[in-house]
């Protein structure tokens, strides 16, 4: 086996907006994840964010703790979250083993073990993707599917932006540190994501785009809001959008992509505003469901009260004013209404 990895430094907003395309390239796009039988990683200084791949053939891969961790383990101060993207294949942490299937995803918690990748079939190889970032703690290890993720349907056809949201490796299925991890598949004839495009100074956050024929491409904008940049990439690429920098795409053909966040990610505190407000909601016959920095929804049985009371919400939690109305679930009263305001 081989293990590749290099160090992408961090950039000033002003600086980059001086930066020529191969150099936005260089600095932002992850072009090779995947090698036969390698291991290969981005060292980010972006919250510290490992981002990497890898491919197992002929052999097992070791996670090996590369120089800038000086650890033993490259899980002692770090968490993994893992998705499959090729073939059947194993993850071994220590003694425990795991199998993920094709877009199953993996939660390793912090510890001093080996993280082992295997694929079940050399001719049809597992492609392992994984983020990284520290951890402060220990928290159990979690194999995650779609059938247990939070999903959250948004978009249309009609906006070319239809799409579901798989959050598989977050707070609101398993206790993570700061790592929050997810899928988003976007339906056929669908080619846009994350819109309206935004900025989150308090994370960082790496896009893993798949699921693209070879002869179509995906264009990434990136940048200061005010005066965005782009970058044309294909499937099984990643890119680093740093803290000050907008994440979208457009492309050729519809596409899944994983996002992966770390930074100050969490704020427990603003459940508070929920148990504060929810007295005067449900009065309203509106029920405000808080989960985490990217979904406020609120639930009424009239639609032009939870819209109203979604605005006064938005102020009250520090969310933008961006929302987009969608009828519930199937299951629930065609009556009701649902406010959402989400950020992929």
């Amino acid at each position: 086996m081989k293990t590749n990895y290099e160090i992408r430094y961090a950039a000033h907003p002003e600086d980059a907006k001086h930066y020529d395309t191969r150099r936005l390239r260089r600095d932002f796009l992850i072009e090779r994840l995947f090698g036969q039988d390698e291991v290969n990683m981005v060292y980010s200084m972006y919250d510290r964010m490992v981002v990497g791949g890898a491919m197992p053939v002929s052999e097992a891969l070791t996670l090996e703790a590369i120089d800038p961790l000086k650890a033993p383990y490259f899980t002692t101060r770090r968490e993994i979250g893992v998705f499959n993207v090729g073939g059947r294949g194993t993850v071994r942490v220590g003694d425990e083993v795991f199998r993920l299937d094709y877009k199953e995803a993996l939660y390793i918690g912090r510890g001093g073990r080996d993280v082992v990748f295997a694929s079940d079939d050399a001719g049809q190889p597992a492609k392992f993707y994984f983020n990284s970032t520290t951890a402060h703690q220990e928290h159990p290890c979690r194999k995650v599917t779609k059938q247990e993720a939070v999903v959250t349907h948004m978009g249309s056809l009609e906006m070319s932006n239809e799409r579901n949201i798989n959050k598989m490796l977050v707070n609101q299925v398993l206790p993570t540190c700061q790592l929050q991890m997810g899928m988003t598949e976007l339906a056929t004839g669908s080619v846009w994501n994350t819109m309206p495009a935004h900025v989150h100074a308090r994370r960082m956050e790496a896009y893993f785009y798949f699921e693209l024929p070879q002869d179509q491409a995906v264009c990434h904008f990136m940048g200061d809001p005010q005066e965005t940049r782009h970058l044309w990439m294909r499937g099984d690429q990643a890119v680093l959008s740093p803290e000050w920098s907008i994440h979208s795409a457009a492309a050729t053909h519809n596409y899944t992509f994983i996002w992966g966040m770390g930074g100050e990610n969490l704020r427990p505190a603003r459940a508070k505003h929920a148990d504060g407000m929810r007295h005067r909601f449900e009065e309203e016959e509106a029920v405000l469901v808080l989960h985490d920095e990217d979904e406020l929804r609120l639930v009424g049985k009239r639609r032009d009260v939870a819209y109203g009371m979604a605005v006064v919400a938005s102020a009250a939690c520090g969310q933008p004013a961006g929302i987009e109305v969608a009828e519930l679930h199937e299951g629930r009263s065609s009556h009701e209404s649902e406010i959402l305001l989400a950020r992929k």
